[in-house]
Protein backbone atom coordinates (compact mmCIF):
# COMPACT_ATOMS: atom_id res chain seq x y z
CA UNK A 1 0.00 0.00 0.00
CA UNK A 2 1.27 3.16 -0.80
CA UNK A 3 0.97 5.49 1.99
CA UNK A 4 3.40 8.39 0.30
CA UNK A 5 1.50 12.17 1.46
CA UNK A 6 2.03 15.00 -0.19
CA UNK A 7 2.97 18.02 2.42
CA UNK A 8 3.39 21.37 2.51
CA UNK A 9 7.26 22.00 2.91
CA UNK A 10 9.21 25.24 3.71
CA UNK A 11 12.92 24.27 2.60
CA UNK A 12 15.97 26.69 4.48
CA UNK A 13 19.64 26.30 2.88
CA UNK A 14 17.70 25.70 -0.58
CA UNK A 15 20.65 27.80 -2.26
CA UNK A 16 23.04 25.21 -0.59
CA UNK A 17 24.78 22.10 -1.64
CA UNK A 18 22.48 19.60 0.50
CA UNK A 19 19.86 21.82 -0.24
CA UNK A 20 20.15 22.65 -3.63
CA UNK A 21 20.15 19.01 -4.52
CA UNK A 22 16.82 17.83 -2.16
CA UNK A 23 14.45 20.79 -4.02
CA UNK A 24 14.00 18.73 -7.26
CA UNK A 25 13.38 15.80 -5.20
CA UNK A 26 10.79 16.91 -3.17
CA UNK A 27 8.96 18.42 -5.94
CA UNK A 28 9.37 15.16 -7.87
CA UNK A 29 7.76 13.59 -5.27
CA UNK A 30 4.68 15.63 -5.73
CA UNK A 31 4.92 18.33 -2.50
CA UNK A 32 4.36 21.73 -2.38
CA UNK A 33 7.54 23.35 -1.46
CA UNK A 34 8.63 26.81 -0.89
CA UNK A 35 11.91 28.37 -0.08
CA UNK A 36 13.25 30.79 2.82
CA UNK A 37 16.22 32.93 1.33
CA UNK A 38 17.88 36.02 2.73
CA UNK A 39 18.32 37.92 -0.30
CA UNK A 40 15.58 36.12 -3.09
CA UNK A 41 16.89 38.78 -5.92
CA UNK A 42 20.11 36.22 -5.82
CA UNK A 43 17.94 32.86 -5.44
CA UNK A 44 17.65 30.74 -8.99
CA UNK A 45 15.41 28.63 -7.48
CA UNK A 46 13.06 28.08 -10.83
CA UNK A 47 9.28 28.53 -10.09
CA UNK A 48 8.76 27.43 -5.93
CA UNK A 49 7.84 30.50 -3.77
CA UNK A 50 10.60 31.96 -2.55
CA UNK A 51 9.76 33.65 1.09
CA UNK A 52 12.36 36.21 2.10
CA UNK A 53 13.87 35.56 6.06
CA UNK A 54 16.64 35.50 8.26
CA UNK A 55 17.03 33.01 11.17
CA UNK A 56 19.70 35.20 13.30
CA UNK A 57 17.00 38.46 13.36
CA UNK A 58 14.31 36.47 12.93
CA UNK A 59 12.56 38.60 10.28
CA UNK A 60 10.15 36.91 7.88
CA UNK A 61 10.05 33.11 9.87
CA UNK A 62 6.70 33.57 11.18
CA UNK A 63 4.82 34.45 7.35
CA UNK A 64 7.44 31.85 5.88
CA UNK A 65 6.03 28.74 8.64
CA UNK A 66 2.45 29.53 8.16
CA UNK A 67 1.30 26.28 6.89
CA UNK A 68 3.85 24.72 6.82
CA UNK A 69 3.31 21.06 7.55
CA UNK A 70 7.51 20.03 7.38
CA UNK A 71 10.51 22.46 7.64
CA UNK A 72 13.76 21.80 6.52
CA UNK A 73 16.44 23.20 8.52
CA UNK A 74 19.53 23.19 6.62
CA UNK A 75 21.29 26.21 8.11
CA UNK A 76 24.67 25.84 9.92
CA UNK A 77 26.92 29.26 10.40
CA UNK A 78 29.83 27.62 10.58
CA UNK A 79 32.80 29.46 8.22
CA UNK A 80 29.79 31.46 6.59
CA UNK A 81 28.41 34.22 9.28
CA UNK A 82 30.81 36.89 10.95
CA UNK A 83 31.13 36.29 14.68
CA UNK A 84 30.97 33.20 16.90
CA UNK A 85 29.51 30.61 14.92
CA UNK A 86 27.95 28.64 18.24
CA UNK A 87 26.32 31.72 19.37
CA UNK A 88 24.98 32.52 15.40
CA UNK A 89 24.07 28.86 15.52
CA UNK A 90 21.99 28.87 19.10
CA UNK A 91 20.42 32.17 18.29
CA UNK A 92 19.05 31.24 14.66
CA UNK A 93 18.05 27.68 15.68
CA UNK A 94 15.81 29.54 18.54
CA UNK A 95 14.39 32.28 16.52
CA UNK A 96 13.27 29.56 14.33
CA UNK A 97 11.40 26.56 16.83
CA UNK A 98 9.79 30.05 18.38
CA UNK A 99 8.79 30.74 15.03
CA UNK A 100 8.38 26.77 13.92
CA UNK A 101 5.80 26.12 17.34
CA UNK A 102 3.72 29.38 16.99
CA UNK A 103 2.55 28.36 13.07
CA UNK A 104 1.69 24.78 14.33
CA UNK A 105 4.27 23.23 12.36
CA UNK A 106 4.21 19.28 12.86
CA UNK A 107 8.13 18.16 11.75
CA UNK A 108 11.30 19.46 11.35
CA UNK A 109 13.97 17.82 9.93
CA UNK A 110 17.45 18.69 11.03
CA UNK A 111 20.91 17.71 8.86
CA UNK A 112 23.42 17.37 11.53
CA UNK A 113 26.96 14.99 12.73
CA UNK A 114 26.59 11.42 13.56
CA UNK A 115 26.98 10.60 17.08
CA UNK A 116 31.33 11.69 18.14
CA UNK A 117 33.03 8.41 19.70
CA UNK A 118 34.70 11.13 22.30
CA UNK A 119 34.27 14.00 23.54
CA UNK A 120 33.11 16.02 20.27
CA UNK A 121 34.33 19.58 19.25
CA UNK A 122 32.86 22.83 18.97
CA UNK A 123 31.57 22.21 15.64
CA UNK A 124 29.98 19.04 16.54
CA UNK A 125 28.29 20.14 20.38
CA UNK A 126 27.24 23.20 18.33
CA UNK A 127 25.03 21.24 15.90
CA UNK A 128 23.57 18.39 18.63
CA UNK A 129 22.56 22.06 20.85
CA UNK A 130 20.98 23.06 17.72
CA UNK A 131 19.28 19.99 17.37
CA UNK A 132 17.71 19.92 20.89
CA UNK A 133 16.40 23.25 20.17
CA UNK A 134 14.83 22.43 17.63
CA UNK A 135 13.24 19.50 18.68
CA UNK A 136 11.34 21.37 21.89
CA UNK A 137 9.35 23.41 18.96
CA UNK A 138 7.41 20.47 17.25
CA UNK A 139 5.78 17.14 17.63
CA UNK A 140 7.87 15.40 15.64
CA UNK A 141 11.48 16.54 15.18
CA UNK A 142 14.00 14.53 13.19
CA UNK A 143 17.91 15.05 13.57
CA UNK A 144 19.12 13.78 10.36
CA UNK A 145 23.27 12.65 10.93
CA UNK A 146 26.00 11.98 8.56
CA UNK A 147 29.70 12.02 9.18
CA UNK A 148 31.43 13.63 5.91
CA UNK A 149 29.13 14.18 2.94
CA UNK A 150 30.54 13.13 -0.28
CA UNK A 151 29.94 15.73 -3.04
CA UNK A 152 31.64 18.30 -5.74
CA UNK A 153 30.74 21.37 -3.18
CA UNK A 154 31.32 19.53 -0.08
CA UNK A 155 33.85 21.73 2.51
CA UNK A 156 35.26 18.42 3.71
CA UNK A 157 35.75 16.67 0.57
CA UNK A 158 37.21 19.68 -1.50
CA UNK A 159 39.78 19.89 1.45
CA UNK A 160 40.40 15.87 1.18
CA UNK A 161 40.79 15.77 -2.59
CA UNK A 162 42.96 19.20 -3.02
CA UNK A 163 45.01 17.74 -0.24
CA UNK A 164 45.50 14.37 -2.70
CA UNK A 165 45.82 17.05 -5.48
CA UNK A 166 48.66 19.54 -4.23
CA UNK A 167 50.63 17.27 -1.90
CA UNK A 168 52.71 14.28 -3.05
CA UNK A 169 53.79 13.99 0.30
CA UNK A 170 52.41 15.30 3.67
CA UNK A 171 52.58 15.26 7.49
CA UNK A 172 49.65 13.41 9.15
CA UNK A 173 48.74 14.14 12.48
CA UNK A 174 46.96 11.78 14.72
CA UNK A 175 43.63 12.15 12.96
CA UNK A 176 44.93 10.90 9.30
CA UNK A 177 43.78 7.22 10.84
CA UNK A 178 40.20 7.96 12.55
CA UNK A 179 37.70 6.33 10.79
CA UNK A 180 34.48 7.57 9.91
CA UNK A 181 31.93 6.32 6.96
CA UNK A 182 31.57 9.02 4.08
CA UNK A 183 28.24 9.04 2.99
CA UNK A 184 27.32 10.36 -1.38
CA UNK A 185 25.21 13.26 -1.24
CA UNK A 186 22.83 11.77 -3.09
CA UNK A 187 22.53 9.62 -0.77
CA UNK A 188 21.28 11.93 1.76
CA UNK A 189 19.08 13.89 -0.15
CA UNK A 190 17.30 10.44 -0.61
CA UNK A 191 17.05 9.74 3.01
CA UNK A 192 16.21 13.76 3.56
CA UNK A 193 13.31 13.15 1.24
CA UNK A 194 11.51 9.76 2.75
CA UNK A 195 11.47 12.20 5.85
CA UNK A 196 9.53 14.67 4.59
CA UNK A 197 6.52 11.78 5.11
CA UNK A 198 8.11 8.72 6.81
CA UNK A 199 5.45 7.65 9.06
CA UNK A 200 6.59 7.93 13.14
CA UNK A 201 10.33 8.15 12.15
CA UNK A 202 12.57 8.01 15.02
CA UNK A 203 13.64 11.44 16.40
CA UNK A 204 17.52 10.35 15.26
CA UNK A 205 18.44 9.45 11.75
CA UNK A 206 21.87 7.79 11.50
CA UNK A 207 23.11 7.72 8.02
CA UNK A 208 26.34 6.29 5.99
CA UNK A 209 27.70 5.26 3.03
CA UNK A 210 28.53 1.34 2.27
CA UNK A 211 31.56 1.36 4.17
CA UNK A 212 33.92 2.63 7.51
CA UNK A 213 37.35 4.26 6.07
CA UNK A 214 40.01 5.98 7.71
CA UNK A 215 41.33 9.46 6.34
CA UNK A 216 44.20 7.92 4.96
CA UNK A 217 42.61 5.30 3.15
CA UNK A 218 39.86 7.89 1.76
CA UNK A 219 42.95 9.93 0.16
CA UNK A 220 44.56 6.59 -1.14
CA UNK A 221 41.72 5.44 -2.85
CA UNK A 222 40.98 9.07 -3.95
CA UNK A 223 44.06 9.04 -5.59
CA UNK A 224 44.11 5.71 -7.41
CA UNK A 225 40.33 7.19 -9.28
CA UNK A 226 41.94 9.93 -10.47
CA UNK A 227 44.84 7.81 -12.01
CA UNK A 228 47.19 9.19 -9.41
CA UNK A 229 49.68 8.25 -7.31
CA UNK A 230 48.63 7.81 -3.97
CA UNK A 231 50.25 10.33 -1.43
CA UNK A 232 53.27 9.46 0.84
CA UNK A 233 51.98 10.53 4.28
CA UNK A 234 54.37 10.61 7.33
CA UNK A 235 52.88 10.21 10.46
CA UNK A 236 53.68 12.45 13.58
CA UNK A 237 52.06 12.03 17.08
CA UNK A 238 50.28 15.31 17.44
CA UNK A 239 49.91 18.65 15.24
CA UNK A 240 46.94 20.62 16.55
CA UNK A 241 43.91 21.50 14.77
CA UNK A 242 44.91 25.51 14.80
CA UNK A 243 48.34 23.95 13.57
CA UNK A 244 46.39 21.97 10.90
CA UNK A 245 44.16 24.35 9.87
CA UNK A 246 47.06 26.99 9.30
CA UNK A 247 48.35 23.86 6.72
CA UNK A 248 45.08 23.48 4.92
CA UNK A 249 45.32 27.16 4.58
CA UNK A 250 48.06 27.43 3.03
CA UNK A 251 47.58 23.97 0.91
CA UNK A 252 43.74 24.36 0.10
CA UNK A 253 41.01 26.69 -1.01
CA UNK A 254 38.77 26.38 2.26
CA UNK A 255 38.02 28.86 4.43
CA UNK A 256 40.54 29.11 7.91
CA UNK A 257 37.40 29.93 9.83
CA UNK A 258 35.82 26.65 8.35
CA UNK A 259 39.03 24.65 8.48
CA UNK A 260 39.60 24.36 12.08
CA UNK A 261 36.36 23.16 13.26
CA UNK A 262 36.53 21.22 10.54
CA UNK A 263 39.99 19.42 11.25
CA UNK A 264 38.96 19.70 15.23
CA UNK A 265 35.89 17.16 14.38
CA UNK A 266 38.34 14.69 12.48
CA UNK A 267 39.80 13.39 15.38
CA UNK A 268 36.38 11.58 16.62
CA UNK A 269 35.21 8.33 15.20
CA UNK A 270 32.06 9.19 13.44
CA UNK A 271 30.04 5.72 12.59
CA UNK A 272 26.26 4.78 11.90
CA UNK A 273 25.78 2.82 15.89
CA UNK A 274 22.21 2.63 15.37
CA UNK A 275 21.13 1.66 11.29
CA UNK A 276 17.67 3.77 10.34
CA UNK A 277 14.34 1.80 9.80
CA UNK A 278 14.14 0.49 6.50
CA UNK A 279 13.35 2.48 3.48
CA UNK A 280 15.33 4.99 4.72
CA UNK A 281 18.96 4.44 3.67
CA UNK A 282 18.80 1.33 2.49
CA UNK A 283 21.53 0.77 0.24
CA UNK A 284 23.95 3.00 0.12
CA UNK A 285 27.23 3.81 -2.17
CA UNK A 286 30.37 2.39 -1.57
CA UNK A 287 33.39 5.37 -1.15
CA UNK A 288 34.57 4.51 -4.66
CA UNK A 289 31.35 4.98 -6.06
CA UNK A 290 30.65 8.02 -4.36
CA UNK A 291 33.55 9.92 -5.21
CA UNK A 292 32.63 8.92 -8.73
CA UNK A 293 29.60 10.55 -8.45
CA UNK A 294 31.19 13.41 -7.02
CA UNK A 295 33.69 14.09 -9.89
CA UNK A 296 30.93 13.38 -12.46
CA UNK A 297 29.37 16.43 -11.29
CA UNK A 298 32.41 18.33 -10.83
CA UNK A 299 33.20 17.56 -14.28
CA UNK A 300 29.22 18.79 -15.52
CA UNK A 301 29.49 21.90 -13.31
CA UNK A 302 33.26 22.74 -14.90
CA UNK A 303 31.55 22.73 -18.69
Amino acid sequence: MDTHKTQSILLTGATGAVGGALLPKLLESGHTVKALVRNPAQASLGDIEVDEGDVLSGAGLGAALEGVDVAYYLIHSMGRSPGDFELNDRIGAENFARAAERAGVRRIVYLGGLPPSGGGSAHLSSRAEVAEILATSVPEPVHARAAMVISADSASFTMLSQLVHRLPLMVGPKWIDTRTQPIAADDVTDALEVLADFEAPPSDVELGGAEIVSYRQMMDRFARLEGRREPLIIPVPVLSPRLSSYWVRFITSVEPALARPLIDGLKEEMIVRTPPPAGINDSPMDFDQAVERAMQESATEAK
